[in-house]
């Protein structure tokens, strides 16, 4: 289960970078690698934003019980 986290970890992160350069630049760089509106771009949306939801879940998790989750 520790990879999942850090998968959804990685994706938020990737995720936060592109809306920092959406708001910074109004540069978007998944369309720019994937094209805008083509289905990569979606798909890479999709998982970014079940990440998300991975990450939340994560934090609902007790202290100790995320510790372990995290190791």
């Amino acid at each position: 289960m520790i990879w999942v986290v850090r998968i959804a970890t990685v994706l938020c992160i990737i995720g936060g970078i592109n809306w920092g350069l959406v708001g910074a630049f109004e540069f978007n760089l998944v369309d720019t690698l994937f094209g805008e509106g083509s289905a990569a771009s979606r798909v890479i949306y999709v998982f970014v934003g079940l990440s998300a939801l991975v990450a939340i879940s994560n934090l609902a998790l007790p202290g100790r019980d995320r510790a372990r989750a995290a190791a």
